[in-house]
């Protein structure tokens, strides 16, 4: 994923405010302070202050508080859409799934959290340890922070505070400086909704104060680019602190010869085109085998004709919004520009929109290959090549020659056949017949592969990567001394040798039957 951040050496923060603008419309809509390192470390000190207590509450607690919390975003959904959308330029549409997707986390780790972080109970078979009682323990880590990306300012900033509080830890969140307004939002709402003080805070800024961030916390929720990516992984490691990355994504998604073409066409076009393709797990490039490449891109060319563009205003007004990121603009631009070099044809779409605000028309590309930056590069933005292949075998190659490994998807009417190609794809989560529904099963996990990123999200890994491991194990009718113990005892240690063969030596496995 493109992001702004940075953890370079150079500059701290200012102090300064910063302009948010409307992607949508090029206006200044607030300005939010340029937080100091200094203040960030106040900020995560008075997080590790109020943690023990936080934790203390326990998860029924815990439980009510993300009730009231979800209530209070469905009460509210209409000032987070519209803080959405303003700040980040989507449709509104789009911005309604974040507010879904907040309210479904609430709801799944209030349920599932006590399970998952239970006291597990751990059975030995070793004569060392008979008449122990040993388990392990799920322990919060502390103060984790998140530093979030600005193509989803709820559900990739706020989405991942709460299986960390979920964990009994407090959040400092850092959220993008070109869409902070979303996480300040929050912030009042668990003011709002009666929450300990300190336990979920905001810091926003630049890249200074998200080093700062990587500076002061016990773990780092980091999404954004593989680039970024790296220097959090590489200043979180000389902290030897644990982080979590998601990253880029170049999502490839191959078109059977049986596929049904309606479906695959709107897979395609949604995969591309949703939140105007500023998704990590966007559909990036296409693969269509050739008994069926003409009628998809046929097809599919009529249906990219049809999406709507313009300046966000309500339900129904828009399918694709503006590009958020000021650069993304020339990354798109440049990408459709050295495709065309390269003997690729425009379909549709292919320029910059006119007028205010940052739009670039929805883009379908063809007579593609791995030569082109679009092939290769993360775009997002609303653009898809398409490639003809001959066959599944050289779309599965062309789909893990890539250094990204996010997500892929097959359509194809023969499942157990895609399933089969799905086991070869060198990526983090595989859809079939359908895409990006995984994001919204939080017990699925989902994470990425080579330059994609380390961790996951979701899942019993999404919310235990947030704890520290610990193993107890009690002695409940100790001995005086123990058999093995010192001074030894030969005696001692021919019955333990004795025992051990009678229990794991009765049938050697070089004996033939």
């Amino acid at each position: 994923m493109t992001d702004p951040q940075t953890v370079s050496d150079a500059g701290t923060a200012s102090g300064v405010t910063i302009a948010v603008d409307n992607p949508a419309t090029g206006e200044v809509i607030e300005h939010v302070a340029d937080t100091s390192a200094e203040q960030v470390a106040a900020a995560v000190e008075r997080a590790r202050h109020a943690q023990p207590g936080w934790a203390c509450l326990g998860a029924d607690v815990r439980s009510r508080l993300f009730a009231r919390a979800r209530h209070w975003m469905l009460t509210h959904r209409r000032e987070i859409v519209a803080s959405i959308v303003a700040e980040n330029g989507k449709a509104e549409e789009d911005a309604v799934i974040e507010v879904v997707y907040c309210v479904g986390a609430f709801a799944h780790w209030a349920k599932n959290a006590p399970r998952l972080l239970a006291e597990n109970r751990v059975r030995s078979l070793s004569p060392l340890v008979f008449g122990r009682r040993m388990y392990t323990q799920r322990v919060p880590l502390g103060v984790v922070g998140v530093i979030g990306p600005w193509n989803n300012p709820l559900i990739n900033s706020f989405g991942d505070a709460i299986p960390a509080l979920a964990a009994g830890n407090t959040v400092v969140l850092k959220p993008s400086e070109c869409t902070p307004l979303s996480a300040l939002l929050m912030e009042r709402m668990t003011r709002q909704c009666g929450w300990p003080e300190d336990v979920f805070q905001v810091v926003t800024g630049a890249g200074a104060t998200g080093r700062a961030v990587v500076d002061n916390v016990d773990f780092v929720m980091f999404t954004g680019s593989t680039r970024t990516g790296r220097a959090v992984a590489a200043r979180a490691g000389e902290r030897l602190v644990p982080c979590s990355l998601e990253l880029g994504g170049k999502d490839a998604l191959i078109v059977l010869a049986d596929a049904d073409i309606e479906r695959a066409v709107n897979v395609a076009l949604h995969g591309a085109l949703v939140n105007g393709g500023q998704m990590c797990t966007s559909v990036e490039r296409c693969y269509v085998e050739a008994p069926v490449y003409d009628r998809f891109v046929a097809r599919l060319r009529e249906r990219f004709a049809e999406v709507t563009q313009a300046r966000p205003d309500g339900p129904g007004s828009t399918d694709v919004g503006a590009l958020t990121f000021p650069p993304q603009m020339d990354i798109v631009r440049d990408h459709v520009k050295d495709a065309v070099e390269r003997g690729a044809r425009v379909l549709v779409g292919g320029h910059a929109g006119a007028g205010p605000g940052r739009f670039f028309e929805p883009t379908l590309l063809v007579d593609v290959d791995h030569s082109m930056a679009c092939m290769r590069e993360e775009t997002f933005g609303p653009t898809l090549p398409v490639m003809k292949v001959a066959d599944a075998e050289e779309a599965v190659r062309l789909a893990n020659d890539s250094s990204y490994g996010l997500q892929a998807t097959i359509v194809g009417k023969d499942t157990t056949r895609a399933r089969r190609l799905a086991d070869r794809l060198e990526v983090g989560c595989v859809t079939v017949n359908d895409v990006q529904s995984n994001y919204m099963a939080f017990g699925l996990p989902m994470g990425g592969w080579k330059g994609s990123g380390l961790g996951v999200r979701h899942g019993t890994e999404g919310l235990r990567k947030y704890t520290r491991l610990r193993s107890v194990s009690v002695n409940r009718f100790p001995l005086r001394r123990d058999p093995h113990m010192l001074p030894f005892a030969p005696a001692s240690y021919r019955f333990i040798l004795r025992l051990v063969t009678a229990m794991h030596g009765r049938r050697s496995p070089f004996t033939r039957k």
